[in-house]
C-alpha cells in the first residue's frame, strides 16, 4: 500500500483528504474549511464547523475533496464512526483548550503572513517572573523582533491577550503570532516591537503541562476567571517587562489586545490604569461583567471611559465577526462609545468566534501600532 497522503492540497486550491480504516462504517471529516453550521443554545446562536463525509476510493481508501478554498491556514478532524481523531498521516497539529485539530494552509494573499518566509525571525522566549499579588512564579511567552540581541535599541512593548482557556502558547500556536509579525516587520508594514503574550488564567502558574501540578488536563473552568483579579495584577507583568527587556516605558509606546476574554482583559485593564496604554484592541471582546464577580475593577465603569478618553488612547480599535454570538453586546459596547463621542476604529468581518478572524485582526492592529 503507497503511503497515504493527507491532506494534499491540490493546484486547483482544492483539497484532499484521505483515511485508511478499512473497519469503519463512517468516516467525516469537519473543519473551518467548511460551511459553518449553526446550532441553538441558551445562550444564543452559536456557529460551528462544518462536516462533510468521505467514501471508499477503488483502493478501499476513505477520500474526500473539498472545494476551492481562499488563501487561509485552516483546521480539521476526522469522525470515525462517532469517534472524533486527528489525522494520522499529517504531523501538524495544534491544541485550542483540550482540542487536537490538524491544520493546513493555503498559500498566497493574506495567507503569507502566517506562513515561516525567508525574512529575518525574531526570537520567542518563555518567560517566568515574580508574581507577588499570587504568590506565585508566572510564565509568558515574549516575542523579540530580529536584530534586538545586538541592537542596544530601545522597543515598543505590545501585550497580546489570549482567550478564556487559552494560555501564553495560545497566540503563538493558534494565532501565528511570531510568524506575522516577522512577515509585518520584514515588509515595513508594522513598526519593530516587542510582544508581551502573558498567561491570563491568573490562578495557574503557566500553560497545562508547564506547571508544578503536573499533566493536568486543560479546561476553561479555572478559578478567579475574570473577576478582576488578572487585571489588578496587571501592572506587575508590565514592571517586569520594563525592568527585564529595553523597552520604551510610556504610555505612547504600549499597546494592548486580545480576545474574547483577552478583550474583555485589555478593555478594563486600559481604562484601570488610562496612563499606561495609547493603543488598545478588542478582538471578538467579551463586553459583559458577571453580577456575581464583583470587583473594584468593574465599578464606576462610566468614570473610568470618561477618564480614559480625557487624552484618548491613540487608537482604539474594535474587531468582531457578523456571526459572533458576542456581536451584539460589541454593538452595545460600540453605541455607548458614540453616545459619549469616544473615538474609536470598528472592522466588521465574516464568520464567527474564530481564529481565522483572530488572525487577520492582528494583521490589520499591528500596523497602526507606534506610528501616529
Amino acid at each position: 500500500m503507497p503511503k497515504i497522503i493527507s491532506p494534499q492540497v491540490n493546484p486547483d486550491t482544492t483539497v484532499t483528504f484521505r483515511l485508511d480504516a478499512p473497519g469503519a462504517s463512517e468516516v467525516i471529516v469537519t473543519g473551518d474549511f467548511l460551511p459553518p453550521r449553526h446550532i441553538e443554545t441558551p445562550y444564543g446562536s452559536f456557529a460551528i464547523d462544518g462536516s462533510m463525509p468521505l467514501a471508499k476510493n477503488s483502493d478501499g481508501i476513505w477520500e474526500c475533496t473539498s472545494g476551492k478554498l481562499s488563501p487561509e491556514l485552516y483546521s480539521y478532524t476526522f469522525i470515525v464512526d462517532s469517534l472524533r481523531m486527528p489525522d494520522p498521516s499529517n504531523v501538524y497539529q495544534i491544541r485550542d483548550v483540550g482540542t487536537i485539530t490538524n491544520i493546513f494552509l493555503i498559500p498566497g494573499d493574506r495567507a503569507t503572513s502566517y506562513a515561516v518566509n525567508d525574512v529575518p525571525h525574531g526570537t520567542v522566549s518563555k518567560i517566568w517572573y515574580d508574581s507577588p499579588s499570587t504568590g506565585m512564579k508566572r510564565r509568558m511567552s515574549v516575542y523579540t523582533p530580529p536584530g534586538y540581541e545586538t541592537s542596544g535599541k530601545e522597543y515598543p512593548v505590545f501585550y497580546l491577550l489570549h482567550g478564556m482557556g487559552g494560555d501564553e502558547d495560545a497566540w503563538l500556536e493558534l494565532g501565528r503570532a511570531s510568524e506575522i509579525l516577522d512577515n509585518l516587520i520584514a515588509e515595513w508594514k508594522a513598526e519593530p516591537m516587542i510582544v508581551v503574550m502573558p498567561n491570563g488564567n491568573i490562578s495557574q502558574e503557566a500553560a497545562p503541562g508547564r506547571t508544578s501540578h503536573g499533566l493536568v488536563p486543560p479546561t476553561t473552568a479555572l478559578p478567579n476567571t475574570m473577576d478582576g483579579t488578572f487585571e489588578a495584577a496587571f501592572p506587575e507583568i508590565v514592571g517586569f517587562i520594563d525592568r527585564t527587556y529595553r523597552t520604551k516605558a510610556d504610555k505612547d509606546n504600549r499597546a494592548i489586545a486580545g480576545l474574547s476574554m483577552g478583550g474583555f482583559h485589555s478593555c478594563h485593564i486600559s481604562k484601570q490604569y488610562p496612563d499606561m496604554f495609547g493603543y488598545v484592541g478588542l478582538f471578538s471582546a467579551a463586553i459583559n461583567t458577571d453580577k456575581e464577580k464583583r470587583s473594584p475593577i468593574y465599578e464606576e465603569m462610566e468614570r473610568k471611559f470618561a477618564e480614559q478618553f480625557k487624552n484618548a488612547p491613540a487608537l482604539y480599535w474594535i474587531g468582531i465577526g457578523k456571526e459572533d454570538f458576542l456581536f451584539k453586546d460589541n454593538q452595545n459596547l460600540r453605541n455607548f462609545l458614540d453616545s459619549k463621542g469616544y473615538p474609536y476604529t470598528y472592522v466588521e468581518t465574516e464568520g464567527g468566534h474564530i481564529w481565522r478572524n483572530w488572525r487577520v485582526y492582528l494583521t490589520e492592529f499591528a500596523p497602526l501600532l507606534f506610528n501616529r
